[in-house]
C-alpha cells in the first residue's frame, strides 16, 4: 500500500511533508506492534526502553538526568517512570558513594530476565518491520534517520 493510499491524500504540499508523514506513519505501525510487546509483559513502551537502558549500564547504573538523555521518546516525568519499576522490583534506587547527594537507578536481576524474555519478541518485531528493505536500505535508512536527528550541541 501506498503512503498516499494509506494516509487518503491525493498529494502533499511537498516532498518534505510527504517523507515526513511517511515517517511517522512508519514509525507509528512499529511502535504499536513494540507496544503490544510489552504489554503483554505488564509494562509501557517508556518502562521497557528505561530498562533497556539500564542493562547497558549494569551492573552500574545511571542518574535520572543520563536516563532521560537517553530515552528514544523524551519524557519529562523519568522519576515517575523509575518509581514505576522499582514498585515492581525491576529496578533499585541507591546513592552514589562518591556523592550521597546523587540518587542511581540500577536494573535489578528480575528486570534482567524480564528483558531477556523480550529480547527475541522485541527482535522479531524489529526484523519484521524492516524485512520489504534490503540491509543495506535498512542500514541507508538508519543513516538518513540519523541525520535528521538535531545534535544535542543545536549544529544540525
Amino acid at each position: 500500500m501506498s503512503l498516499k493510499e494509506r494516509v487518503r491524500q491525493a498529494s502533499f504540499a511537498s516532498a518534505a511533508e510527504e517523507a515526513s508523514v511517511a515517517l511517522l506513519v512508519a514509525s507509528g505501525h512499529l511502535l504499536r506492534r513494540l507496544e503490544d510487546i510489552c504489554a503483554a509483559q505488564g509494562i509501557t513502551h517508556d518502562q521497557y526502553n528505561v530498562l533497556r537502558i539500564l542493562r547497558g549500564a549494569y551492573p552500574d547504573g545511571y542518574p535520572r538526568y543520563e536516563i532521560g538523555n537517553r530515552l528514544i521518546d523524551r519524557s519529562p516525568d523519568v522519576t515517575r517512570l523509575l518509581d514505576r519499576l522499582s514498585q515492581r522490583g525491576l529496578v533499585r534506587r541507591y546513592r552514589a558513594d562518591g556523592d550521597r547527594r546523587l540518587s542511581l537507578a540500577r536494573i535489578t536481576d528480575r528486570g534482567l530476565a524480564l528483558l531477556e524474555r523480550m529480547d527475541v519478541p522485541i527482535a522479531a518485531a524489529h526484523a519484521e518491520f524492516a524485512a520489504p528493505l534490503t540491509e543495506p536500505a535498512q542500514r541507508q535508512l538508519a543513516a538518513l534517520c540519523g541525520r535528521l536527528i538535531p545534535r544535542a550541541d543545536g549544529a544540525g
